[in-house]
């Protein structure tokens, strides 16, 4: 039992009719006031009737009576306006500070044996990192699935726009400037997400697109900014990036990355930031304006394609410099990666662009990308899946690991609409 679950119970007014206090009056909750998360009573403007008098107040909630005494209530005066002590089980009388005994209300008979039972199994999965109310599923309707799933869609976008905030506020409000840095940042995966972005921020875009026709000095500033064109090579195609860039250098005033903060261990070789590198170049070869360029593209296959670069021929047979490949490969970005971008990059910076400037048709067009894009594929959908839920769409799969990252791991049933209509309909 906690005192969170009781709030919850108080809120919703989970109980039985007939309600009484302890001395026998009856009561009648006309509004169960605003649930205060600061210092203070726990509801704020509740309206009640007890007997033949109506009360407006605030009201405070414990396990037992006692705890009032325990957290030393008593000689807060900011407790003296309570109209009514609500708690789980009564076990003492108390005053308040003022020296008046308020009213107490004890919930234990009027709540229903299987709220408490759904509460406890939803806060003791038998199985670690499993999904909480997994086996309660089946009883929840499926418009309450499909509400829940729509709404946790939007607040996993307006989540990831925290990032497109901050690159917003480091540009100084330029459109371009921030897409580059995002894809870039998405770009490098979880692994490499910061070197990515790093290295973006250190090489202006407006270097790219002066060279956006040459793809191999694109690929030489690049490669040279990340740190990886400082040692002596055999391969003639690194030589001439190093002269590349050595000659661009001069001319830009450019410092490189060390390459030390780059992490080649436990990714899989495609991955390797070399490769992500010259496919990140080879994007800057085919859009320099890369936002303006998706901004006028409302197809998300037209997306695919801009974002499925691959890699220049060198990689064909290499996955580091000078380091030759066991069999040669053509290396794409690939589904994974380009529907990542999509979902990561793209979305959320569409989103935060008709959100910034009141224009309702590119945040309809940012979670029409979502729903046009299949679901993805990963052991927390499949868990999912599992338990009943299988997602059409990449809107589906999103709200499932917002739903699973934020709620069902911290175990927030008491804040999910599948958790309440589970808990309500007892």
């Amino acid at each position: 039992m906690t005192e969170a679950f009781l709030q919850y119970v108080w809120h919703h007014q989970m109980l039985d009719r007939g309600l009484t206090t302890t001395d026998g009056q009856p009561v009648v909750v006309l509004r169960p006031g605003d649930l205060n998360r600061d210092a203070g009573p726990d509801f704020f403007n509740a309206h009640l009737q007890v007997g033949d008098m109506e009360w407006v107040g605030n009201i405070e909630v414990h396990i037992h009576t006692s705890d009032w005494k325990s957290h030393r209530h008593s000689e807060d005066a900011a407790y003296n306006n309570i109209i009514l002590h609500v708690v789980y089980e009564h076990d003492c009388e108390i005053t308040l500070q003022n020296g008046t005994t308020p009213l107490t209300l004890e919930l234990k008979p009027y709540m229903h044996p299987s709220l408490v039972e759904h509460y406890d199994a939803l806060m003791s999965p038998v199985e670690a990192e499993s999904i909480p109310c997994r086996h309660q599923l089946p009883e929840v309707p499926q418009l309450v699935r499909s509400s829940t799933l729509e709404r946790l869609a939007m607040e996993r976008i307006e989540g990831k726009s925290e990032i497109v905030h901050r690159m917003l506020d480091e540009s100084h409000g330029g459109w371009e400037q921030t897409c580059y840095w995002l894809v870039a940042h998405y770009f490098g995966g979880k692994v490499n997400a910061l070197p990515f972005e790093l290295l973006a921020k250190s090489t202006d875009q407006r270097l790219l697109a002066r060279w956006k026709d040459d793809p191999c000095r694109l690929e030489a500033l690049l490669m040279g900014q990340a740190g990886f064109l400082n040692n002596y090579f055999e391969d003639d195609y690194p030589r001439k990036l190093q002269a590349d860039y050595d000659a661009l250098r001069s001319g830009a005033n450019l410092e490189p990355m060390g390459s030390h903060l780059w992490k080649f261990y436990r990714i899989r070789p495609s991955s390797f930031p070399t490769i992500r590198i010259s496919q990140f170049a080879q994007l800057m070869h085919h859009s320099s304006n890369l936002f303006a360029t998706l901004l006028d593209i409302n197809d998300v296959h037209d997306i695919e394609k801009l974002f499925n670069q691959e890699a220049s021929d060198y990689w064909i047979d290499h996955y580091k410099f000078d380091v030759p490949a066991s069999r040669p490969t053509h290396k794409h970005i690939g589904k994974m990666l380009t529907q990542s971008l999509i979902i990561n990059a793209w979305v959320p910076l569409l989103y935060v662009y008709g959100a910034m400037r009141c224009e309702q048709i590119y945040k309809d067009q940012a979670i029409g990308l979502l729903m046009q894009l299949p679901p993805e594929d990963n052991a927390v959908v499949r868990r999912w899946q599992q338990a009943g839920i299988a997602a059409v769409n990449a809107a589906e799969t999103q709200a499932l690991l917002q739903l699973d990252s934020h709620y069902c791991q911290s175990n927030r049933c008491l804040e999910c609409r599948i958790g309440y209509h589970i808990l309500k309909h007892k």
